[in-house]
């Protein structure tokens, strides 16, 4: 609509300066009032074009925005790639960082600085900062054994020394049933054997800190047991 007014407005004004041209060649309007004529004829023609570009522009505006957005969505898929790139590049990131499941001291370090790790192999050996007694008594001691019974303990490392732990469980196995090589009796010749079976003893209270106690030292407990209804029978431990 504003486009049509303005071409009409145009087409008035330009059939103006013609007759104004006319009317001037018979010397019966001044060369002043033929001037204006033809400026404002030149005017209106400004509008026009203003009118008609404006016009197009308004036209084109959904084709201008399915543009823009198709342009938003490739921004935004891009910084959704950028995203995951960083995402993958933090959990690399993270692969290099080992963290223990408890505080404690390495030993059995088979590594250096450059060396090259195969997924899935043992590099060091991690002992716990908490201290406990893995005792094998046999499985005729266990009858009158109950949890929180007191244990006296006897450490070779620290002669003429008693250290006071209780019973807290014992393994859901012989000793000898988790070997390396179990005994599988198919034979027919059957020869029985006490087996031994894992309890553990939890130090009560915890050992002084500065003593050496680590895994593999030779103990000599004793179970007082003499109150066998002190507490619950023996249950396989959670861990």
């Amino acid at each position: 609509m504003r486009s049509a007014w303005a071409e009409a407005n145009l087409a008035a004004a330009q059939a103006d300066a013609k007759r104004y041209e006319s009317l001037y060649a018979k010397d019966e309007i001044s060369a002043q009032a033929l001037d204006q004529a033809r400026s404002s004829a030149r005017a209106l023609q400004a509008q026009s074009e203003q009118a008609t570009a404006q016009l197009a522009m308004t036209q084109t505006a959904p084709q201008q925005t399915v543009a823009k957005e198709a342009m938003l969505a490739s921004a935004q898929a891009a910084v959704a790639q950028a995203q995951a790139a960083l995402d993958l590049a933090k959990l690399q990131l993270a692969y290099t960082h080992v963290v223990a499941p408890a505080d404690g001291r390495v030993t059995r370090k088979n590594l250096q600085p450059g060396s090259q790790l195969a997924a899935g192999g043992p590099v060091l050996a991690l002992v716990g900062a908490q201290t406990w007694v893995v005792a094998n008594f046999k499985e005729t001691q266990l009858q009158h054994m109950r949890v929180g019974q007191l244990v006296s303990v006897e450490i070779d490392a620290y002669p003429g020394r008693d250290f006071t732990a209780r019973v807290h469980s014992l393994q859901a196995g012989t000793g000898s049933a988790f070997s390396l090589l179990p005994p599988e009796n198919a034979t027919g010749n059957f020869v029985k054997v006490v087996q031994r079976v894992p309890v553990k003893l939890v130090f009560e209270p915890a050992p002084d800190a500065a003593l050496h106690l680590v895994p593999g030292m030779s103990v000599r407990p004793r179970v007082d047991i003499s109150d066998d209804a002190r507490g619950a029978a023996l249950q396989a431990a959670a861990r």
